[in-house]
C-alpha cells in the first residue's frame, strides 16, 4: 500500500541528502531540489502572474527539472498549497499576550495576515482550502488564542473569533487581489459606481441616497473598520 499524503509529509524531514557527486545534464538545475526551493519558486509564480497561474508543472520548470522530481517533496498540489500558507504564517510576528493591548496585538496579527497575502495576489485561496494542520499555520492559530485569552475572552468565543478574523482575511484579501490583478471589464471605479446608482429607478431609494456611503473608502479603511467591528463583538460576549 502506498504511503497516505500525511505519511509522506511525515517522512519528508527524513529524506537522505541527494547525491551531488554525478555530473549534470546540459540545462539540468545545479543545486538539489528541497522543499524550501519548491517553496520558493512557487511563491516567486504567484508573485508575479498570480495564484491561478501556480501549478506543478510550471514549478518544476522554474527549477529545471521535471515535475516527477518535485513529488520526492511536495506530495501534491493541495500540500504544496499547505506549505506555502506555512511559510506566510511562519513570518508573522506573534507578540507576548499582554491583557491591557490585546486589540492592538490581535490587530497587528491580521493586518501582517492580510499584508502578506496581499504580496502573492490571489493565494488565500489556498488558504481558505487548507486544513490547519501544518505546523507553522498551526503556531499563528495558538498565538491568536493566547492573546484573545489573555483579553479575557472566554475560550468557545475565542475559537470561533479566530476562525471568523481568519475567514475575514482571506475573503478580504481575494476580493483585492481579483480586483487589483484579474483585469476584469466588470471592475469599476468608485465614480462610475457613483453613477450608476445615481440613474436607478425610485424603488432604490435608500441605495441612491447614501451612494456615497456606499462606495466609500480607502486604501483599508474597510478593513480596519471589521477588524474592529468584530472585537468589539468579541469583548461584548
Amino acid at each position: 500500500m502506498p504511503p497516505t499524503p500525511q505519511q509522506r509529509r511525515a517522512a519528508r524531514h527524513h529524506q537522505p541528502v541527494p547525491d551531488t557527486s554525478a555530473p549534470l545534464a546540459r540545462g539540468r538545475r545545479a543545486e538539489p531540489i528541497t522543499v524550501d526551493a519548491v517553496v520558493d519558486a512557487a511563491l516567486d509564480i504567484v508573485a508575479r502572474e498570480g495564484y491561478e497561474a501556480l501549478t506543478m508543472r510550471g514549478v518544476a520548470a522554474a527549477l529545471q527539472t521535471g515535475p516527477a522530481s518535485l513529488y520526492a517533496h511536495v506530495v501534491n498540489k493541495d500540500d504544496l498549497d499547505e506549505l506555502l500558507i506555512g511559510r506566510l504564517c511562519a513570518e508573522i510576528d506573534l507578540p507576548e499576550p499582554d491583557p491591557a493591548v490585546w486589540r492592538r496585538q490581535i490587530t497587528s496579527v491580521c493586518t501582517q495576515m492580510r499584508d502578506q497575502y496581499l504580496r502573492y495576489p490571489g493565494i488565500s485561496r489556498a488558504a481558505l482550502a487548507a486544513a490547519p494542520t501544518n505546523e507553522d499555520t498551526l503556531r499563528l492559530a495558538e498565538g491568536m488564542l493566547a492573546i484573545l485569552l489573555a483579553g479575557g475572552i472566554a475560550p468557545q468565543t475565542a475559537a470561533w473569533g479566530i476562525d471568523s478574523l481568519t475567514l475575514y482575511v482571506n475573503a478580504y484579501t481575494l476580493e483585492v487581489s481579483l480586483l487589483s490583478h484579474s483585469g476584469n471589464e466588470w471592475v469599476v471605479s468608485r465614480d462610475e459606481l457613483l453613477s450608476r446608482f445615481s440613474k436607478l429607478p425610485d424603488t432604490f431609494p435608500q441605495t441612491k441616497r447614501y451612494a456615497a456611503e456606499l462606495t466609500a473608502g480607502t486604501d483599508h479603511e474597510r478593513f480596519d473598520f471589521t477588524v474592529k467591528l468584530m472585537l468589539d463583538g468579541l469583548a461584548r460576549r
